[in-house]
């Protein structure tokens, strides 16, 4: 196998790193996000070693030509040898790293995958359940809530079940297409939904799952953005402190240290009694 196959190969499992398995951000589970980004890094640096070894055997095989084209340098071609026969050592026993990391990736995957599943069908049987009627008659369990934190008529409706619109058929269009791992279409679908019904209750959420998106792209920069769209236009949305949350994993990624605990501070004091605060202070523990 040349050295170029094998840079193929390393070039494929970093492909495959890129994208994440369907609805990994769909409850924010950070332990599984962090376990393959873990795992991600560790191909990093064993891929690199195998192209620098890679260019260094190639470095060796031109100056081994350029010895054999010479005469009276045996000795010179045989150090080479061994060293040409030390690297190719290193170079299966990188390989071999390189087989075992991307099975545990893809394992990995595949459990966080199931796992989001399992809870994706479960919360659609909830959804599907009647209603309870909450005080002033209005659905228990909404939580979508509309510019200014008021339930809205087209809110009250879609918390009671009526999921036959064709405002909640394109929402949950886009939501598919995120759940199977096609982000591009479904930031594309969740923009159409936005521009299509801009005052609608589910805006907020529509905003924050492309976010998301990009974030599974790894698009970072795109996803800070995002997110701060979100908060400019609807401040008082429960997508808020979520979204907080995305962009300190954004700059977190970005190896913006300094930013990602300030903006984590900012979710604590101003969000403190949030799910996204207390992921938010268990990573500052981290951080510090």
């Amino acid at each position: 196998m040349t050295t170029t196959s094998w840079r193929a190969r390393a070039a494929i499992v970093l492909f495959l790193l890129t994208a994440p398995p369907a609805s990994a951000a769909l409850f924010g589970d950070d332990e599984a996000r962090q376990a393959i980004a873990a795992e991600r890094k560790r191909v990093d640096t064993v891929s690199a070693q195998v192209d620098s070894q890679g260019r260094q055997l190639e470095a060796i095989n031109a100056r081994l030509g350029k010895l054999e084209e010479g005469s009276g340098k045996n000795q010179a071609v045989l150090d080479l040898f061994r060293e040409i026969e030390n690297m190719r050592q290193d170079l299966a026993r990188m390989r071999g790293q390189l087989e075992v990391l991307s099975n545990g990736i893809e394992q990995a995957q595949k459990r966080q995958q199931d796992f989001y599943v399992d809870l994706d069908t479960r919360l659609r049987r909830l959804e599907s359940a009647p209603a309870s009627p909450a005080i002033g008659g209005l659905p228990s369990g909404s939580g979508d809530i509309a510019p200014g934190g008021k339930l809205g008529a087209a809110s009250s409706a879609h918390a009671s079940g009526a999921t036959g619109s064709a405002e909640t058929r394109a929402y949950e269009a886009a939501q598919n297409l995120r759940r199977i791992g096609n982000y591009q279409g479904a930031i594309v679908a969740f923009q159409n939904f936005l521009k299509q019904y801009p005052k609608s209750p589910l805006a907020p959420s529509a905003q924050y799952w492309i976010g998301d998106s990009y974030f599974n792209m790894r698009d970072f920069r795109l996803s800070i953005s995002s997110q701060r769209l979100l908060i400019a236009s609807y401040p008082e949305s429960t997508k808020v402190p979520d979204a907080l949350l995305n962009i300190a994993s954004s700059q977190t990624e970005l190896g913006e240290t300094a930013a990602a605990r300030k903006t984590m501070d900012e979710l604590v004091a101003k969000h403190p009694a949030s799910d996204a605060a207390d992921k938010a202070r268990r990573r500052m523990a981290n951080v510090r």
